[in-house]
């Protein structure tokens, strides 16, 4: 049964494979009290590492900045104009009125800046800005043309 054709797989499957190892190899690599990686780590370094390797950061961030979004723009504006909706890096912005909407279409420029500079995952590199919708005159289920809605909103 030695044949040297089973000793050459033998001999192949070794070199690949490693020899036999004892309890003693596995012991002294594998379970050293003050090896490599023994040491706890902090929450924060494994919550930033599991978001960085799951992909969620640009999430995270896109909700931090909606959570922050009084801190960026201030109080006023914030009160008045609200992020609505996030999608391939155009972030949408509702305004109360018409006013509100034209006077943050002014600070775009600005707001972009601070946006990128602040949080960079977010991927933001578009803001638009939306003023309040029309609303709707018809009331039932049967109406007629009317006059249409003038500019009697924002």
């Amino acid at each position: 049964m030695n044949t040297p054709e089973a000793r050459q797989v033998y001999q192949r499957l070794r070199r690949k494979f490693g020899g036999y190892r004892g309890s003693a190899t596995s012991t002294a690599e594998g379970s050293q009290p003050f090896g490599q990686y023994r040491d706890p780590g902090s929450m924060a370094e494994a919550f930033d590492e599991l978001t960085s390797s799951m992909g969620w950061a640009p999430s995270l961030a896109r909700a931090d900045l909606a959570e922050n979004w009084a801190d960026i723009v201030g109080d006023d504006v914030a009160a008045h104009a609200h992020p609505v909706a996030f999608g391939d890096g155009v972030l949408e912005v509702q305004c109360d009125s018409s006013a509100w909407a034209t006077q943050l279409r002014l600070m775009k420029k600005t707001l972009l800046h601070a946006l990128v500079e602040r949080f960079p995952q977010a991927g933001v590199s578009e803001i638009l800005v939306k003023a309040p919708g029309a609303p709707s005159w018809k009331h039932g289920s049967r109406s007629v043309p009317g006059r249409g809605p003038r500019d009697t909103y924002g």
